[in-house]
């Protein structure tokens, strides 16, 4: 059984970078900043400083990745408040926070979002025609596993 969520004309959609991939994240953000300003942003606290010093988006700030930040991104993914992730992260250094890395990364997938992890993807996922468009995401229905009894 599957759960359907409506992805509506004007997405959530969260911006988070490594910090050796900031000025990538930077400099795609730039590229597409026309079709970014018709979407709500949401960026961990350095990257979303960043994005308003330089690109003059405004967004919505978590806190910074190690601090908290990609744990608040997590909640907002189960609580339905992102649509799209945005996560150019550093696949050759190790993180801080790895853990937190990988259970953001978990969440995008047990709720079937949308997710870049490198520019060739994002680029792939802005200039889709699910961008200015509704769109319904399936992901699995969880009463199951809700409602499981456990021994005691």
């Amino acid at each position: 059984m599957k759960t359907q969520k409506t992805i509506g004309i004007t997405k959530s959609i969260a911006l988070v970078a490594h910090d050796r991939k900031k000025t990538e994240l930077i400099k795609w953000t730039y590229l597409h900043k026309e079709k970014l300003m018709h979407h709500r942003l949401i960026a961990t606290e350095t990257t979303g400083k960043l994005i308003e010093e330089q690109i003059h988006i405004k967004t919505k700030k978590v806190m910074s990745g190690p601090l908290g930040g990609d744990q608040q991104l997590g909640a907002m993914i189960s609580q339905g408040k992102i649509d799209i992730i945005i996560f150019f992260w550093d696949p050759m250094a190790t993180q801080p926070h790895d853990s937190d890395v990988k259970a953001l990364l978990r969440l995008g997938v047990v709720w079937n979002i949308p997710m870049a992890c490198d520019t060739a993807t994002a680029d792939f996922l802005i200039t889709s025609p699910f961008m200015t468009e509704k769109y319904i995401a399936e992901h699995g229905c969880y009463k199951n596993y809700l409602d499981r009894i456990i021994d005691k």
